[in-house]
């Protein structure tokens, strides 16, 4: 098992970047059960309102809010595990997560790629994703493999599959997926079960994680909350990734974007707890600044670095592992 260095850790190494103080995270905090009990988060889908009003949720039937009293925000929190091992299809690859330690991934979800032969810009297909695997399964610097890119020349409706059985396939590494919906998933964990050996052997050492993602501002679909509800019973690791942008779908302020930041993911977190007590679960984040002039997201930039801090002095805060996004 790779344990990784610790960053900002009381040692004679490692380094950190302090955006907040801990009262600051603490206001922080505060201000997100306020968002979450008194503004709520939109839940689309009836099955995962039904899950969080039988925890203790609040929810409209008309407008699909869900409102959050602060205790039951708290109690997920502390029931999510802090630490959580990451399994390798080869056991040498497992990777120990939390507890302060950095790792890192490729950048995920490609969809187009220079052709090493004609030099050429093109959408990629199948065969890239697998040797996408196979070059991450051969890097020590890379701790897991996230699907890196996307294959465009099969049926679209069932892509997630052709991805997940190729670079399943191609790397002996533990794997992230996005997966796209709950059906999708289910196949993907077909997948890996085929691989170890039936599901009661994948919920010991899981070799795959799913990422998901809610939309900015405080709005969690169907196909995001699928994927939280039936990783939680699968007992597999969901990251809860959320992309407030700063500035558009988020305050302009980093304390105010980690709020809205904040909200999307610990309803998620919720949602997973609720299902089952423990299920272990990521604090997510690609939050950065929009580009007010091109109107993109500026994933890379250096405020996104220093939201990044943010999120994992949040993670940290909360005894959450965390994944940022960067360039």
């Amino acid at each position: 098992m790779k344990r990784n260095s610790h960053a900002g850790y009381l040692q004679s190494g490692g380094l950190s970047l302090n955006m907040f103080t801990e009262d600051e995270l603490y206001e922080i905090h505060l201000a997100t059960l306020e968002v979450l009990e008194h503004t709520g988060v939109y839940f689309e889908d009836a099955e995962a309102r039904e899950i969080l009003a039988g925890g203790g949720a609040i929810v409209d039937p008309k407008t699909h809010v869900v409102k959050f009293p602060p205790y039951m925000v708290e109690d997920a929190i502390r029931s999510a595990p802090g630490s959580v091992t990451l399994a390798g299809r080869d056991p040498k690859n497992d990777y120990l997560l939390g507890n302060n330690r950095v790792g890192f991934t490729n950048f995920g979800e490609g969809i187009s790629i220079i052709d090493i032969h004609s030099g050429q810009l093109r959408e990629t297909v199948k065969k890239d994703v697998e040797e996408s695997a196979v070059i991450i399964d051969y890097l020590d610097g890379i701790d897991v493999y996230e699907r890196a890119v996307g294959a465009h020349d099969v049926n679209q409706d069932v892509q997630p599959l052709h991805n997940a059985e190729a670079f399943l396939s191609n790397t002996t590494k533990h794997c992230f997926h996005g997966a796209g919906n709950g059906r999708l998933m289910k196949g993907a964990l077909d997948m890996a079960a085929a691989i170890v050996g039936g599901y009661d052997k994948l919920a010991q050492r899981p070799i795959i994680s799913f990422n998901t993602c809610p939309i900015s501002p405080l709005k969690l679909v169907k196909d995001c909350t699928e994927i939280i509800v039936q990783g939680a019973r699968a007992g597999v690791l969901v990251n809860i990734l959320t992309q407030a942008l700063s500035g558009g779908s988020a305050p302009v302020t980093p304390a105010g974007t980690l709020v809205i930041h904040n909200a999307e993911v610990l309803s998620g977190i919720v949602l997973g707890q609720t299902v089952r007590k423990g299920t272990p679960m990521m604090f997510g984040s690609s939050t950065c600044p929009l580009d007010l002039r091109m109107a993109t997201a500026t994933v890379g930039s250096p405020e996104c670095a220093l939201i990044n801090a943010g999120v994992a002095a949040l993670s940290k805060y909360y005894l959450l592992p965390s994944w940022v996004a960067g360039g």
